[in-house]
This record gives C-alpha cells, sequence and structure tokens, in this order.
C-alpha cells in the first residue's frame, strides 16, 4: 500500500511510471513530475481506466474514497467512468433536462387529475426511490442498467410491488420527456421484465384469536416511535386499510367525548372511493386521544418521525411486524382478515353488517347504500366487542406509550 511518504518521494523519470496503491488504484508519474490517480477495473470484460484527479489535490485518503465510491458503482452495474462523466455534464447541460427535473413537470401537469392523496404519493416515491439515484442525470443519459439499479434498491428491501409501480411512473416520464421533445427513448420499459415478479394471492394473516393476541403482546413489546405503536394499535383496533390509517387527519374524528364517536374517512382515502364511517370502541378513542402530545399540532396523526409534515411510511408498520418475528406470517393489511375471520364465527348472522365495517361494497349499490346507515349502531356493538376481545391481557395504553417515550425525538 502506498503512503504519503512514499508518494512525495516519487522522483519523475524519462518514462511515465506507476505507483500501485490496492484494489487496482496507482498513481501515476508523469515525465514533468505531474501525479495522477488513476483507477484500473473491469467493465463488462473490458479492462478500463478511470481518472480521479491530481496529487496532492486529491489525497492519498480521498482517492481511496474515490475508488470505494467506483466499486459500488460497479456493483450496482453502472460504469464508473461513465458515471463521472455524466454526473459533471449535469453540471454543465440545462437543468430543466435532468430526469428529477422532467419528472416534477410531469407531476405538475398530471396531479390535476389525481386525488391530492395519490399526487402526494406518487411524488414521494420518486423523491424518495428514484431522485437520490438518477435525478440528477440528463434524461437522454438514462440507460436500462442504471434504471434497473435504481429498481433494485427498492426490490431489494422486499418492497415488490412498489418497484413495480416506481418503474411505471418512471416510464410516464419517459414518455411525457418523449412527447415534450426532450426524451428519445423510454429505458424503465425496456426493464420491465427484469424485474422480480408480484406473487399474487391472499396476504398472510393470523386469524385465530389466542395467536392474534399473541402476536400484538409480542409486537407492542418492540422498541418503536410511540406513534408507530399507536398506529399499530389503531390499525388493529378499526381492522381499517393501512393506506387510510396512516393518513388520518384530526379533522375526520368525531364526538370523541360523546357517546357515539366516529371516525369519517373521506371518499377519495378509500378504496371504492366512497365516504366510510368507522364507529370508534373506548379503546380506539383511548388511543387516538393519547397520540395528541406526539401529533396534535400536526394535520395528520401519524407523521413521519423524521419528516413530519408527511405521513407515517408505507413500511413502519410492516417492518415492526417483522421485527417482532411474523415476517411473511402476517402483514398490516392481514387484520382485516383477522377481524373478518374471528367476528363471523362469533356472529355468524352479521355477515353482512362485518362486511360493510370493512367497506365491502356489495354488487347492489342500493342494498350498500341502505346497509351503510342501517347497520351503524350494531356495527359500533361489533367494534366494541371486537376490541375487547384483541384487548384483553395487551399492555396498558398508559404503559405502552411511557414505556416508549424515550424513543419519542
Amino acid at each position: 500500500m502506498l503512503t504519503d511518504t512514499k508518494i512525495r518521494g516519487a522522483k519523475p523519470e524519462a518514462k511515465a511510471y506507476r505507483l500501485a496503491d490496492t484494489g487496482g488504484l496507482f498513481m501515476h508519474i508523469m515525465p514533468g513530475g505531474k501525479k495522477v490517480w488513476r483507477l484500473r477495473y473491469k467493465f463488462e470484460k473490458r479492462e478500463k481506466l478511470l481518472t480521479l484527479g491530481d496529487y496532492p489535490g486529491v489525497s492519498l485518503a480521498e482517492a481511496r474514497l474515490e475508488r470505494e465510491e467506483a466499486k459500488r458503482i460497479l456493483r450496482e452495474g453502472r460504469d464508473p467512468s461513465l458515471d463521472k462523466k455524466i454526473v459533471l455534464q449535469a453540471a454543465r447541460t440545462d437543468p430543466a433536462t435532468t430526469f428529477e427535473a422532467v419528472a416534477r413537470a410531469w407531476h405538475e401537469q398530471r396531479k390535476v387529475l389525481w386525488t391530492a392523496h395519490y399526487a402526494t404519493d406518487v411524488l414521494r416515491s420518486l423523491e424518495r426511490d428514484v431522485f437520490p439515484a438518477v435525478g440528477h442525470y440528463p434524461i437522454n443519459d438514462l440507460t436500462p442498467p442504471l434504471v434497473l439499479a435504481a429498481l433494485r434498491e427498492i426490490e431489494d428491501r422486499g418492497a415488490i410491488e412498489t418497484a413495480h409501480r416506481v418503474r411505471q411512473r418512471m416510464s410516464d416520464v419517459f414518455v411525457h420527456a418523449i412527447a415534450s421533445g426532450i426524451g428519445s427513448a423510454d429505458p424503465a420499459a425496456i426493464v420491465a421484465p427484469a424485474l422480480r415478479p408480484v406473487i399474487r394471492g391472499r396476504q398472510p394473516a393470523i386469524t385465530d384469536l389466542a395467536e392474534v393476541r399473541m402476536l400484538i403482546s409480542k409486537t407492542e413489546a418492540e422498541d418503536a416511535h410511540p406513534t408507530t405503536l399507536l398506529a399499530f394499535r389503531l390499525l388493529y383496533l378499526t381492522a381499517v386499510r393501512p393506506g387510510e390509517l396512516r393518513a388520518a387527519r384530526w379533522d375526520e374524528f368525531q364526538n370523541m367525548d360523546g357517546d357515539r364517536p366516529l371516525w369519517c374517512i373521506p371518499a377519495e382515502r378509500m378504496k371504492m372511493k366512497r365516504e366510510h364511517l368507522v364507529p370508534l370502541s373506548r379503546q380506539a378513542v383511548a388511543t387516538v386521544q393519547a397520540l395528541r402530545p406526539f401529533s396534535g399540532h400536526w394535520p395528520h396523526l401519524f407523521p413521519n418521525t423524521r419528516r413530519p409534515a408527511q405521513v407515517l411510511s408505507e413500511n413502519a408498520l410492516g417492518y415492526l411486524l417483522n421485527r417482532a418475528g411474523f415476517h411473511h406470517r402476517h402483514v398490516p393489511h392481514g387484520f382485516r382478515a383477522s377481524f373478518s375471520t374471528v367476528m363471523n364465527e362469533r356472529c355468524p348472522a352479521d355477515r353482512q353488517v362485518i362486511d360493510v365495517m370493512l367497506a365491502h361494497v356489495p354488487k347492489d349499490k342500493v342494498e350498500g347504500a341502505y346497509n351503510r346507515a342501517l347497520y351503524l349502531e350494531r356495527r359500533r356493538q361489533l367494534a366494541q366487542e371486537w376490541a375487547d376481545l384483541v384487548s384483553d391481557g395487551q399492555t396498558g395504553l398508559g404503559d405502552l406509550v411511557a414505556k416508549k417515550r424515550k424513543s419519542a425525538p
């Protein structure tokens, strides 16, 4: 390995020569005395050289960091030499032609066709999973391997469906660029067959009441931010869809101090685009009230712990269950199956009521509208019965929040 002493002591000779470090890194010493860092590597079975800069402007330590960064780029299936050229070019090119700039223009144009919640979700997915990786690239310099590398990072955290959604959104951006006269190709369309397939089917869920109670006990014992634990509790108490829960707003809750507390989920957040009324059990009301010290000053009940202007991450509850040992056994959406199975077994005559509680729309739309009002009091009774069943033996709400309060920022 090279040392600064050895580098400083290296004298120029009649012909250029090299001083080798490790991992393909070496110093090229010119006859005139100039010392240049270079990296030798292989890409697609061809040997290539990458110039890292002149010494001492680029120190030995900095050159080694550059070498490690180049290796990271290689592992992602990209050419470090091309990557560096593109980054330098991006600094000189029209900022309006980078992928991020084009994507934001596409989003601004399309969002008038979407609900506010969906528009926010689309932009957030790009900001989280795409812009950090390839947003700075001129859109015409993005290749299928670069796009695939960004999508592989999403797949590697287990979010296969998210990777497919993000790929489609990237493809829409490329098509927008082509139509606008900026882009020339859609590499996101080319990589579609290379993504891992989405395996459709029932989402894993524990439906035995005793096992559900055990699942809750183990999960609530995990170290997590209080808002995440309270989101988990409200999820299993109400059996709403996780997306409906994560975006819950304080102004959606009514009569919280009365005898008929209600959560009114607006139509734009519902899968079937119909307002959904959720009668709340005593335990659910207490859970909502316990959130006020943590998020009462935000519009949402469950702000993101790192970016509180945004809502709780779509992965937060899934990761919590995974850490508790329920990976591939139970997912956040699974509490809907737990509720349906347990309550249909206990109250078989209430099948239609339970379907309405789960926001399952009947084939007969007139019947669906009628049942929505007719069953409200019975739904309140069943919600309380379910809450009593799953809360039996669980950690008290005060103890749960107090034990985890140190996790809050």
